[in-house]
Parts: structure tokens; sequence; C-alpha cells
């Protein structure tokens, strides 16, 4: 367990809302090629979460099951719980920091556990935005399509909600 302060520590590590993306996004948003603001303001779109200081960061252990999204305490809380719901035959399941849906991706998340490592989790997102980003050739379009691949208005309006979390951001 006491490794997942260390990973949280690195994740958010961000002194204020305006802040630079921590550096484990810089990190992986260089093995993508992608702008390592952008990955971190779908990463705050997808799993934001108010903390105890008001400040908005990032959520490693998020569940968004069947659109109503849950926070919980700890990696090992939201194993339990994405377990239960999987074992009931619930699929329709976001998970981790970049909101990876289970019923899509169930075989590139490989495992309950797998899935909500924020390393893991951030890479498959990355790898997402990436392809979108090849099949676009537009970024902005890319992060668009990124929550909403085949609905090019709910893409337009994800887009939007992006825009502001990303606008709020320092770099």
């Amino acid at each position: 367990m006491g490794g997942g302060w260390l990973v949280l520590a690195v994740f958010l590590n961000a002194p204020t809302w305006a802040a630079e993306p921590p550096p484990g996004y810089h990190q992986i948003a260089r093995e993508y090629g992608l702008p390592p603001k952008v990955l971190y303001a779908i990463a705050l779109t997808e799993s934001g979460k108010r903390l105890p200081s008001s400040r908005t960061r990032p959520w490693p252990w998020t569940l968004n099951i069947e659109g109503r999204g849950h926070y919980y305490p700890t990696r090992l809380d939201a194993f339990q719980a994405l377990r239960t719901h999987l074992g009931r035959g619930v699929t329709n399941i976001d998970v981790g920091l970049m909101q990876v849906n289970w019923r899509y991706h169930r075989a590139r998340l490989r495992d309950p556990w797998t899935a909500l490592d924020p390393y893991y989790n951030l890479r498959l997102g990355a790898w997402l935005l990436a392809s979108q980003c090849r099949d676009s050739q537009d970024l902005w379009e890319a992060v668009g399509r990124y929550h909403a691949p085949g609905n090019s208005k709910r893409a337009a309006a994800y887009r939007q909600h992006f825009l502001t979390r990303y606008d709020k951001l320092d770099g």
C-alpha cells in the first residue's frame, strides 16, 4: 500500500489548479507524442475530483458505473467495487484516471487490478488519444473522439467541456 501514496503524489502533486501537469503526465505524453497539458486536461475532465484542499485533481480510483460516477478512497476499494459489478454482469464501467470503458476495452484493460494502475490507465488513455489523432489528423477532433468516437455531436460537446479545463491550466 505504501507505493500507492507515491503514485498519488506523482499524479496529484501540482501546486494549484492552474498548474503545470505533474511529472507522470509529461513522461507518458512524451511516449505517445502528445502534449502533456492535453493529457492532463482529459484526465481532469474524465476523473476530476475536488479534494479537501478545494483543488480539483484527476482521481485514479474513479469508476463510472452505468453513467454514475463513484470516487473510492483507495485502489483496493475501487478494485473490489469493480470486481463486484463485473461479477453481476455490469460491463458499462469507465475505469481510472482516463475513464477507459470496460465494455469496449476489456482486452486492453486486462484485469480489474491492472486497469486501476494509474500509470497503466494513463498509458492506455494516451494510446487511445494517439490512435484518434492518427485517424483524424487533428488533435482537437481527437480530443472529442476520445470520449465519443462514433458520435460527432457528443464529441463536440465533450471537446467544449474539456476546453474549460484546458484553458485553466498553465503551459
